[in-house]
């Protein structure tokens, strides 16, 4: 096992992590980032086993647990129900009752809204050569006002959750500062009582929304809690908005930089290429876990209370799986990837999120087939997720 040095902050690193992970990678499956302070695996291999490895978890063991301090309590009190940070058996009762109304069926059905949601966005876009930015004008635009149709929410509080929502998610990146947290936990505490008004206007009041079902939901008479829901509410949010538009961004960047368009969009293809487009360029790097005993890794020992960070970009680059794999290739064979991890905590939006992608990247096409980059793009300083900080095209 190496000692790693790369400060995920350093500009050329935020621009291509790529380089630094295929280096790693060649030295050997787990390695100590120095920057982080825990060891990291960074093959395909690696990652897939600790991800599966029910020896690793999300939740800090008791005696591990780092004490909060009560400045960042807002935040972390909304942490605490989040089964995206719990384990078995609270994760287990939670996931089931989310999955009870968070069902197939109700996202499929969502496609005819989404595919009119995205045909609104994309017909608004200039069309006579004026450049825009898509990440604003479309990419943010899509996902938000899915999930406040499928909340329930009102729309026009979409600007708002967004803030909110960015705010709480700068707390996970790399560039974290006091000032951050304060805004975190600020946005914490208004998203919460916003929430918990809603949860409880829905109680008296249900509607056709996923609000409703939540709080129907059941399982062995026992229901989510207030703070559960909200807890749950401000996850698929925070998470499922995130994830999907930096994979627009990343995605349209790809396919533009490569030549690629509606011939790789197609209802035969688009499959493909939106898995390649995750594999390729996905829009979160790293996923942490703890061991709960002392665990042997390909040769490397792990203590209960011990951190490893599972490198999901990393892995998704790895030749052991993928032939040639730094090319972007559509029309590359179909092999599961980590994007959205594995095992226990496989992302519950993962299919919103697909749907999404398959519906709104052809769309975007179709109205603009003449798309092209007007501007270099430059990703943004938000490791350990990775998306641009515009994207600035012209069509016509």
């Amino acid at each position: 096992m190496t000692d790693l040095t790369q400060s995920p902050t350093e500009p050329a690193f935020v621009q291509d992590p790529y380089p630094f992970y295929r280096a790693a990678r060649e030295q050997g499956p787990i390695h100590h980032w120095t920057d982080y302070g825990i060891r990291c695996a960074f093959s395909h291999a690696a990652v897939s086993h600790c991800l599966r490895d029910r020896r690793f978890g999300r939740e800090a063991p008791p005696e591990c647990a780092p004490a909060i301090p009560d400045r960042l309590r807002p935040f972390y009190d909304i942490e605490a129900h989040s089964m995206l940070e719990l384990e078995p058996p609270r994760h287990t009762r939670l996931r089931r009752l989310v999955l009870a109304a968070f069902t197939s069926r109700r996202i499929a059905e969502m496609g005819p809204e989404i595919a009119a949601l995205a045909r609104d966005l994309a017909t608004a876009l200039p069309r006579d050569g004026t450049a825009f930015d898509l990440i604003p004008a479309f990419a943010n635009r899509l996902p938000i006002a899915v999930i406040c149709r499928l909340l329930g929410v009102p729309e026009e509080m979409s600007d708002q959750l967004l803030r909110w929502s960015n705010d709480m998610v700068a707390m996970y990146q790399a560039r974290r500062t006091p000032e951050i947290e304060a805004a975190a936990c600020d946005a914490a505490t208004a998203f919460s009582d916003f929430l918990r008004s809603y949860v409880e206007e829905r109680r008296s009041r249900p509607a056709d929304d996923l609000l409703t079902q939540l709080i129907a939901a059941e399982e062995d008479g026992e229901a989510l809690s207030t703070d559960e829901l909200i807890s749950t509410c401000i996850l698929l949010l925070n998470a499922g908005h995130e994830a999907t538009v930096h994979t627009i961004g990343n995605g349209v960047k790809l396919l533009l930089d490569h030549g690629h368009g509606p011939e790789v969009l197609t209802p035969d293809t688009v499959d493909g290429t939106v898995e390649e487009i995750l594999r390729h360029d996905p829009p979160l790097h790293m996923f942490t876990r703890w061991a709960y005993e002392d665990i042997d890794v390909m040769g490397h020992q792990f203590r209960r209370g011990d951190r490893v960070g599972l490198m999901l970009a990393a892995a998704n680059r790895d030749p052991r799986v993928w032939e040639d794999p730094d090319r972007f290739d559509p029309t590359r064979p179909v092999r599961p990837n980590t994007s959205f991890g594995a095992g226990l905590h496989f992302c519950i939006g993962a299919p919103l999120a697909r749907l999404e992608l398959r519906i709104a990247l052809p769309v975007l096409f179709e109205h603009h087939p003449g798309l092209r980059i007007a501007e270099p793009p430059a990703y943004a300083d938000l490791y350990h997720f990775h998306g641009l900080d515009s994207l600035v095209l012209a069509s016509g």
